[in-house]
């Protein structure tokens, strides 16, 4: 598979998708032709995910498209260079996530979204949750750390989950 082009080939769906929101087509498995699909498979990412960058970006103003796709680029590296191409085959359950107004070190909301990163990260999200959804930016907005770098890091300290706690710590001047 030729992958030199894949973020033209991501574009060109994320804009599909945003006309089919648009149009009133909330059904994401809908979105995209077989194709299609199996490309976004192969780089580690799902129609409900494009949906949800679109569903956002029509109803909220963001994630940008540039969001989107430095997100999809962290998964898709991840499932490229860790999982080598193969999906874990796993989905997390919703209530398994610690809860909303969870906080560690007396920062709320961080000890789910480091557990959604790793989800996202693995392709192990569910339907009915988005890595970067509104919560989750308000969160990284207030410390100041982009969702794709956030991902990055929890990549980069692998489960040395105190060490992005330290990082958000100190992206927020607490540290």
């Amino acid at each position: 598979m030729n992958t030199y082009d894949w973020d033209e080939v991501f574009h060109r769906l994320y804009d599909k998708a945003v006309k089919q929101y648009q149009a009133g087509n909330l059904n994401a498995a809908a979105y995209f032709d077989a194709a299609e699909t199996a490309f976004l498979a192969s780089i580690g990412h799902t129609a409900q995910e494009v949906f949800d960058f679109a569903e956002d970006a029509c109803k909220y103003g963001e994630p940008s498209f540039g969001t989107a796709l430095m997100i999809a680029s962290v998964r898709r590296d991840y499932f490229l260079v860790i999982q080598k191409g193969q999906s874990t085959g796993r989905t997390i359950r919703v209530e398994d996530l610690p809860a909303k107004d969870a906080a560690v070190e007396g920062i709320a909301w961080l000890p789910r979204i480091i557990a959604k990163a790793h989800a996202k990260l693995r392709g192990e999200m569910p339907p009915d949750l988005m890595f970067g959804c509104g919560g989750d930016r308000k969160f990284l907005k207030s410390v100041g750390i982009h969702p794709a770098d956030f991902l990055r890091h929890v990549w980069a300290v692998g489960n040395d989950d105190a060490k992005v706690i330290a990082h958000v710590k100190k992206q927020a001047g607490q540290a």
